[in-house]
């Protein structure tokens, strides 16, 4: 038996590491992406690859980690002092910007003092703000990955404590901006290297099979739970549907759509009904599918429980091959890890609404409203490469209003203060406020998005991946849905309106303005 108190102790020690890995990275970065939007994720995982803690980074992160550790462990024979590199979302990544460093946590053996055992794993997941592709930032409107950036299968950056210079080499050839890359690679491999030093030292102090042994309980714990959450909801069969709004390659409406069966403490989550994977880049891998449930079941519970690989042991998942929510190679899938896993959340609570109206949000904004803008910084000599998620309105829940602009379900990230951006970027931040009154109306409103403008000091690339822009966020039980988002460019006294997906060259002195879409509300809204 577990000592429940041990058992409360292990899992603060275990998600302090991992959080502490993510400060590293954070005061060791050079990106503004990672360093003030705090985009990157930090975990710990036991010898077989189970996930069994996290710091409270970023949802679609976390969640599809564990199978790039798993191809990591499938595909390559590690030794003390590797570090593996890879980003291929077919491999368990998410997309080619989410590069994940996977490093070996080895124990010595202390009767013998010579060799070690294999203990567990410490990962980190960061987005860079490019790596190549067919447009500044990585983040194309493309048709196939190739398009989308360098791919990287599961590698030894690090070997035996030794930077592979030629692998490094290679990365930053095919990237826009190789200082800022480097700079980024050598603060997730200190990361990491704080989170087996940490690890090391609990061993040290409690022993391997102590440590072992609670790290089996706390995957014993999360599955409980798990099964407690599932068992309280009514048995049987909830469906919902809903859309994005296109792939950016033509204007038709993509339908994804779940059948979620509840049957005493297992949960089946079907997605047989969605559309087939399209030509666009909204493609999502069975990674963040994966990702996109574990945080809705986990969110579901409300306890202060890890999740951890365990939370997934009462679920089935039903992605079939070949569809928008698990794509095959060689499909686009730079927007299926920011958009399409955020509508895979809004149909996932749109169904267990039926089941659990009292705990389940209307919609929230279902977009992370994507920017990226890439080309020559003149006042600095060189080439940038600028990426950001934009928050909006959370859906309001039974006894709640919805906070208002936030980031939302599978992102958790900051905003780039407009110090830090104007400084580091040949833009002009001239507008930034909260989008009053785009919430849904209801009992409970929804939360309001943001309205914000930038003006460029010089030409640029600029691709838009945003979604909610023709279909709304739904309202529950009588609330009304959350207001679109809109994209604009203002060129001198001119306006026009820009499609929810588009790519194209600016100027200096256009103005960027965009607007995002606020949450649905909750109930029917009492006459004054």
């Amino acid at each position: 038996m577990y000592d429940s108190i041990l058992l409360e102790l292990f899992k603060h020690r275990f998600a302090s590491i991992a959080e502490e890995m993510g400060m590293v990275l954070r005061r060791t970065a050079y990106s503004p992406n990672i360093k003030e939007r705090l985009d990157f994720s930090c975990a710990i995982f036991n010898a077989t690859g189970q996930m069994i803690a996290q710091a409270a980074h970023i949802p679609v992160h976390l969640g599809a980690m564990p199978i790039s550790v798993a191809t990591a462990i499938k595909q390559i024979e590690f030794a003390p002092g590797d570090v593996v590199i890879l980003n291929d979302p077919f491999q368990g990544g998410s997309h080619l910007p989410d590069l994940t460093m996977i490093t070996p946590i080895y124990i010595p053996h202390v009767e013998t003092k010579s060799g070690s055992t294999l203990f567990g794993f410490v990962a980190s997941r960061a987005h860079h703000a490019d790596v190549g592709g067919m447009t500044p930032g990585s983040m194309p409107l493309s048709t196939e990955i190739y398009q989308e950036g360098l791919i990287i299968p599961p590698l030894k950056l690090v070997e035996q404590g030794q930077l592979n210079q030629s692998i490094q080499q290679l990365i930053l050839a095919n990237v826009r901006t190789p200082e800022e890359r480097a700079g980024d690679l050598r603060a997730q491999i200190a990361a990491n290297s704080k989170g087996v030093t940490r690890l090391q030292g609990l061993i040290a102090q409690h022993g391997q099979a102590e440590v072992s042994y609670y790290m089996t309980g706390l995957l014993d714990y999360a599955e409980r739970m798990t099964r407690r959450l599932i068992n309280q909801l009514p048995d049987g069969e909830y469906q919902f549907e809903d859309v994005l709004d296109n792939d950016g390659v033509t204007d038709e409406p993509i339908p994804i759509a779940v059948t979620i069966t509840i049957a005493g403490e297992t949960a089946t989550v079907d997605f047989s009904r969605s559309a087939k994977q399209v030509p666009g880049s909204v493609n999502a891998v069975y990674a963040v599918t994966l990702s996109a449930v574990l945080y809705v079941f986990r969110a579901l519970i409300g306890l202060d429980i890890p999740a951890n690989s365990g939370c997934l042991v009462p679920l089935t998942v039903i992605a079939p091959a070949g569809s928008i929510v698990n794509a095959n190679r060689p499909a686009a899938v730079a927007g299926g890890n920011v958009e399409t896993s955020q509508r895979i959340v809004d149909v996932l609570l749109g169904a267990l609404a039926q089941a659990a109206p009292d705990l389940v949000p209307a919609a929230s904004q279902g977009s992370m409203n994507n920017l990226t803008i890439g080309g020559w910084n003149p006042e600095m000599g060189k080439p940038f490469t600028y990426y950001e998620t934009m928050g909006g309105g959370l859906g309001a829940t039974a006894s709640a209003d919805g906070a208002s602009a936030t980031q939302c379900h599978m992102t958790n990230t900051l905003n780039t203060p407009v110090e830090a951006l104007e400084y580091a970027y040949p833009f002009r931040v001239t507008r930034y406020e909260v989008r009053r009154n785009s919430g849904g109306q209801g009992a409970h409103r929804g939360g309001d998005g943001i309205r914000r403008e930038m003006e460029l000091l010089t030409d640029a690339q600029v691709t838009l991946l945003t979604e909610r822009r023709t279909r709304a966020p739904y309202g529950l039980e009588g609330g009304e849905a959350g207001q679109m988002g809109r994209n604009m460019l203002i060129r001198g006294k001119e306006q026009t309106e820009l499609p929810s997906k588009v790519s194209l060259h600016l100027q200096a002195g256009d103005i960027l303005q965009i607007e995002t879409p606020g949450g649905g509300g909750h109930g029917e809204a009492q006459e004054s």
